[in-house]
């Protein structure tokens, strides 16, 4: 052996084995099983408890559709029905409160219905055989279950339990929303109806509409929430584009009732659809309000002139104008006829000048019939765009966004700059309008004075004419407009169009994902094993398996010994077919290669060990045992002076001993007693001295070791910890092998670097290790230390039947079992 290797620093970081490490990992495949076992049934019981959760999806496209009954040229069919708001306005307006609450309140879905279920109430909305149908000017006892039963005889029994008399419930009512107190007479409320009648109880008033036949046997139960908890469920509602650069928009709704989740996607689109439908035609409506004011005022004005003009022509006996005075009539309507158009068109210009002067349009002020009667395709571009943007702000304000936001920002600066442009241009229009009506008028004039070249009692007639085809031409023209806007606002149709119906397919439920939590329970059933094993091997400290001392030391291993399970350390002699004696044969074999000359027949063995408790003594006692009984006279020495065992091992009293001896007391052969193992003698310490390094010390000690080699074969000394005591030191001089014990799972990694240290720089010489009490098949590994003797009973593992008497019997599903089952098989 080469004795100057490096020695290997016990202070390094710990490191892992790989193939220790897999054993290591089959041995605690219990863990593993009783975790896998505890991970699904916590997967089961997640699967089982967590509410199911479904999501329903429908399609829709938010396209506008222009009106057929209108063409390009009709300038009112464009503004009726305004522009359609954008994807993501849509997209708020499903998402916002004040929809959600109108559709909650449509359906009614602040009424629960429920069935008891294993771990909860479990809503079954659209399985029940009736609906609730309420009185809302009374009021419902809120966020408490009533369970409604059918008996026979058409009757219903309703049943309340309150839980505690002197507590105060809850009462809502629908059509306000209010709520106030009610303290419950009696603790349990149980009162029968008949189906057909109103249900009136002191806390609730409704009638329940049957659907379909009633199940006697089954209880069902209703609950009232309040608008605010119930809306808050549905305006989380999921929406996406459902492809990119279109205006289809896929609908989410996940919950735990797919029949609600249906009836509350439709009716949403539906809901949104008609108030779609109303916004697009909300000023349409005010402006037709406003030409049928304008159209009665120009009907009972026509009616008056008819009146007059037949008064005169009954009273001057005229009736017709000569062929002169009807192309001057005919001419002066064509003039009149023209100003009119001119006048009208000035007046719109002055209107809208006016309007957009005077109100703040920045704000939600729609103009009022602002094309009506305009040609001028540059102004009405204008004012369309003004409506629209007035039209956006407006639906933005109502979503709750505030002046300061950047889109609305955006959107009141474009309001300004398209107000500004409209006021130049109505200027500058205003201007020619001016210039073409003093044109007109000119014209008009020069008619006017041709007219009286004719008859005075024609000239009166043609006025009185006149004036009605004037009026005439203005009711035409506004019978005309409010026809188109009537029909406009009759024919507007709504922007959302569904393309694929919310529908229960038999949607499997998204929540729980029940393979993806068994998934999980058997990973963490691996994992959390596995690091627990990891974290233990890295912090376990102790001393394992033969290969971690070879690895960490230089010092040979002589031998492993089994765990001793006889309950005494007098293992092979009182158990002499068991492992540990066999393994004890083994070491007896192993020794020999200590011993530097083979000739001499008089040997002396140390024992000892790091710290107490390593099995140092019953190695010493077994190993003089196995030398005694192969016929070498040996005798056991305890030289442990400090804290002597021997004695009780052999039903001695410890009164007298080697002490005795050292300090001139006694004989050798005075405290020398035979024992009942052959060729076995035994010198216990006897009384703890005050100074036992000096006594070991002593040239006593040396002549009694030169004394005891004449007589005996063997001397097996048993010495004291050498990591707690120097005592053992000073004995290896007179050893010619020593025994270094260690124990498996109880002897630190670090306790051996001192004698190992010793052992490279040639301070000690002749010494091996034993590893004791060693288990296989435990947590330890398997198949280690082969090589050094039979396996100390187990390295052979069911081939070793019938050769060991060994008291500890395997467990009969052990894994080691079960491998080799597989290896026969």
């Amino acid at each position: 052996m080469q004795k100057n290797n490096k020695a290997i620093n016990s202070n390094e970081l710990p490191t892992i084995n790989l193939k220790e490490f897999f054993f290591k990992i089959i041995s605690y495949w219990k863990l593993f099983v009783i975790s896998l076992i505890i991970a699904l049934s916590i997967a089961k019981f997640k699967n089982g408890y967590e509410e199911k959760s479904y999501t329903i999806d429908t399609l829709i496209t938010t396209e506008d559709e222009q009106n057929p009954l209108f063409s390009s040229s009709t300038n009112i069919a464009f503004n009726w029905g305004g522009e359609s708001n954008a994807v993501e306005i849509i997209k708020e307006h499903f998402k916002s409160r004040t929809h959600n609450e109108k559709v909650v309140k449509l359906l009614q879905f602040y009424i629960e219905y429920l069935v008891e279920g294993r771990y909860r109430m479990e809503d079954v909305y659209g399985a029940v055989p009736f609906n609730v149908e309420i009185d809302t000017n009374n009021y419902q006892l809120l966020s408490h279950p009533i369970k409604i039963k059918f008996t026979k005889n058409n009757k219903v029994n309703i049943h309340v339990d309150f839980e505690d008399e002197t507590k105060s419930r809850k009462l809502i009512n629908y059509a306000k929303f209010n709520q106030l107190r009610f303290t419950p007479q009696k603790l349990i409320y149980d009162e029968t109806f008949d189906v057909s009648e109103n249900i009136i109880t002191p806390f609730c008033n409704f009638k329940l509409n049957k659907l379909h036949d009633f199940e006697t046997s089954k209880e069902y139960f209703i609950r009232f929430k309040t608008l605010n908890s119930t809306v808050s469920k549905f305006e989380g509602i999921s929406i996406s584009n459902y492809k990119s650069g279109t205006s289809i928009l896929e609908l989410s709704l996940t919950g735990s009732n797919k029949a609600r989740l249906v009836d509350y996607l439709k009716t949403s689109i539906s809901v949104l659809g008609e108030d779609q439908k109303k916004a697009k035609i909300a000023y349409a409506v005010r402006s037709k309000n406003y030409i049928d004011t304008i159209f009665k005022r120009e009907e009972n004005k026509l009616l008056d002139i008819e009146k007059k003009i037949s008064k005169f022509k009954d009273s001057n006996n005229i009736y017709n104008v000569d062929t002169e005075g009807q192309l001057i009539f005919n001419k002066i309507n064509s003039y009149d006829e023209e100003i009119l158009n001119l006048k009208r068109k000035i007046d719109y210009a002055d209107n809208l000048l006016f309007f957009i002067n005077s109100h703040n349009i920045e704000g939600n002020s729609i103009p009022v019939a602002t094309t009506v009667g305009f040609d001028a395709p540059q102004v009405s571009s204008s004012l369309n765009e003004l409506v629209t943007l007035t039209l956006l702000k407006n639906t933005l304000e109502s979503e709750g966004v505030t002046f300061r936001h950047p889109e609305m920002i955006d959107i009141t600066s474009r309001i300004k700059s398209t107000k500004d442009i409209i006021y130049k241009k109505l200027t500058s229009l205003k201007t020619k309008l001016k210039k073409d009506l003093n044109e007109v008028n000119k014209n008009l004039n020069r008619a006017t004075y041709e007219l009286k070249k004719i008859p005075k009692l024609e000239q009166e007639l043609i006025k009185f004419q006149r004036s009605y085809t004037q009026t005439e031409i203005n009711y035409s023209y506004l019978k005309q407009k409010s026809y188109e806007a009537g029909t406009a606002i009759a024919a507007n149709v709504s922007e959302i169009k569904v393309i694929d119906e919310a529908k229960d397919t038999g949607q499997g439920s998204s929540k729980p994902k029940t393979a993806f939590n068994y998934l999980v329970a058997v990973l963490l059933s691996l994992v959390i094993p596995l690091f627990y094993i990891t974290v233990k091997q890295l912090l376990d400290d102790n001393i394992m398996t033969v290969e971690q001392i070879e690895s960490l030391y230089k010092i040979p291993v002589l031998g492993v010994v089994g765990r001793n399970t006889s309950g005494s350390n007098l293992a092979v002699f009182e158990k002499p077919k068991s492992s540990v004696a066999e393994s004890f044969r083994a070491l007896r074999s192993n020794i020999q290669f200590l011993f530097d000359n083979n000739t001499i027949k008089n040997r002396t063995i140390v024992l000892t060990s790091s710290v107490s408790g390593e099995g140092k003594t019953m190695v010493s006692i077994n190993m003089a045992t196995v030398l005694a009984l192969s016929g070498k006279k040996t005798i056991l020495i305890g030289l442990d002076l400090r804290k002597p065992k021997i004695f009780g091992d052999f039903d001695l009293k410890n009164d007298n001993g080697i002490v005795n001896h050292l300090i001139g007391q006694k004989t050798i052969k005075e405290v020398t007693h035979n024992t009942k193992i052959p060729n076995l003698d035994l010198i216990i310490s006897g009384p703890i001295p005050p100074n036992p390094s000096e006594l070991i010390l002593s040239k006593n000690t040396e002549l009694m070791i030169a004394n005891l080699k004449r007589e005996y074969d063997y001397i097996i000394i048993d010495t004291p910890p050498v990591g707690l005591v120097s005592d053992a030191l000073e004995l290896f001089k007179y050893a010619d092998a020593n025994i270094y014990v260690i124990r498996q799972s109880y002897s630190k990694k670090g306790m051996m670097k001192m004698i190992d240290d010793k052992y490279v720089n040639g301070e000690v010489k002749n010494i091996g290790y034993v590893l004791n009490d060693f288990k296989v098949g435990g947590k330890y590994g398997y198949g280690y230390g082969y090589g050094y003797g039979y396996g100390y009973g187990y390295g052979y593992g069911n081939y070793g039947n019938n050769y060991h008497e060994n008291p500890e019997k395997k467990a009969v599903f052990s894994l080691e079992n079960i491998l080799n089952k597989f290896k026969k098989s």
